[in-house]
């Protein structure tokens, strides 16, 4: 019989009281610092070039390596990185990553729109090396800590995050006003340095020092059978499908923020200062309430609250579109999208972990985290056409109302199964009762 886990404030002391806080701050600016400059960032520079909404809306299918990360995680739990491989299974994939990381972003700074070839190359490069770097580092917080701490390191994690997107939001396009696009992209480059050292420096986890994989269906086939087995295939899928959707309002929105702020006229000045500063600390304060509250609510109560929370929060978009250049109207946006998004990611950081077998954890978290941003993504590249064909009042309307599914889903898997219990417990209650 497993002990009770403390809640309330007693179980938010414990949960906040985890080692490797430093370095999950430090790999979570890393995680955070290229995703925008192949998102939105780029797609403000793309849009003062000239491109088009639906040729935007396409560029950001760059970002899908993000989605399909799952491919690939099965070779990086199975084999060690080439040249790199002393550093570890986990830390010789991250540094690799990051290196290429930052040779592709130099690459970006160096084409530009006006090489659009070269330019798009360089953005997926930039796009399959920060999805690596995003599946390593999930395994290895996963693998670090405890369960029971997964949320606050989560916040941590976030933490840092939030300080790459405002460096690779607002210091980009502050840069890019007063200086270049190009020196900002350089700049950004230079930036990874310091996860990049930081992943040198870390230690390697104890989980997979002894662990190795005897053959190809090991790494590629038991990941998915475990998760399965484990869940039962009819909770399985469904527990697919809520995680697919659980993010759609959010991801659905693509790369359309950002030139949303451009037509209904705000400078990039203003844009950098509401949404890449003042929001981004906005989204840390959400993040930091997303681990109180699963550490003293439990992930049942939290995950209705961020799922209702990242709907509704689309809806104060439609004020900016009603008073366009109105500042008060755009923070007022910003603070409740920023609070929710912050909120609801660090609560699904926690549930995905959840799910997560410690054998499998690089591959069933990619996959996990993979499914939480395809639906969004594919629907996100087609924005464009859809703000064209609907406007953006419209379109945000839309993005709300597809929160239905999903809170349908969590309420048939809540009579199924414990939400507030970890994989791991389940299995150790499993192994109990047969004794």
């Amino acid at each position: 019989m497993t002990a009770a886990k403390p809640r309330g404030w007693r179980g938010i002391m414990q949960a906040f009281a985890t080692p490797s806080a430093g370095t999950l701050c430090l790999l979570g600016f890393g995680s955070g610092l290229p995703f925008l400059l192949i998102g939105y960032t780029v797609s403000i520079w793309l849009r003062e070039y000239g491109l088009t909404l639906g040729a935007i809306g396409l560029f950001s299918y760059v970002s899908f390596f993000y989605v399909f990360k799952f491919l690939w995680a099965p070779l990086l739990d199975r084999w060690k990185a080439p040249i790199l491989g002393f550093l570890g299974r986990r830390r010789g994939w991250l540094a690799l990553s990051q290196i290429v990381l930052i040779a592709a972003l130099v690459g970006m700074a160096s084409t530009g729109p006006a090489q659009l070839d070269l330019f798009v190359g360089m953005a997926m490069l930039a796009g399959f090396s920060g999805a690596t770097q995003d599946t390593m580092i999930d395994a290895y917080r996963i693998e670090i800590a405890p369960q029971e701490a997964q949320a606050a390191l989560a916040a941590t994690y976030t933490l840092g995050y939030r300080f790459g997107l405002i460096l690779s939001g607002a210091g980009a396009l502050y840069i890019a006003a007063y200086s270049s696009w190009h020196v900002a992209y350089l700049l950004m480059a230079a930036s990874l340095l310091a996860p990049l050292l930081t992943t040198l420096a870390m230690r390697e986890p104890d989980a997979i020092r002894v662990r190795e994989r005897v053959s190809f269906q090991a790494s590629f086939v038991e990941p998915f059978r475990d998760f399965f087995r484990r869940h039962g295939a009819i909770v399985a899928i469904a527990l697919l499908l809520f995680v697919g959707l659980f993010k759609l309002p959010d991801q659905m929105l693509g790369v359309i923020n950002g030139p949303f702020y451009i037509d209904t006229g705000y400078t990039k000045d203003q844009i950098a200062t509401v949404s890449k500063v003042y929001g981004v600390w906005i989204g840390i304060a959400g993040a930091f309430l997303g681990g109180v509250s699963v550490a003293g609510l439990g992930l049942k109560r939290s995950l209705y609250i961020a799922a209702l929370g990242v709907a509704l929060s689309n809806l104060l978009y439609l004020l900016m579109a009603q008073h366009p250049g109105q500042t008060w109207a755009f923070i007022a946006a910003i603070s409740g999208d920023n609070s929710t998004l912050g909120f609801a990611g660090v609560v699904l950081v926690a549930f995905l972990s959840s799910l997560t077998s410690m054998e499998f954890t690089a591959t069933q978290y990619a996959l996990l985290s993979s499914l939480a941003n395809l639906p969004g993504k594919l629907i996100g590249g087609f924005s464009g056409f859809l703000v064209e064909r609907w406007t953006y009042s419209g379109f945000y309307i839309f993005s709300a109302l597809s929160v239905l599914p999903t809170l349908l889903l969590l309420a048939w898997l809540s009579r199924r199964m414990s939400l507030d219990r970890s994989a791991g417990a389940d299995d150790e209650a499993a192994k109990a009762s047969q004794n």
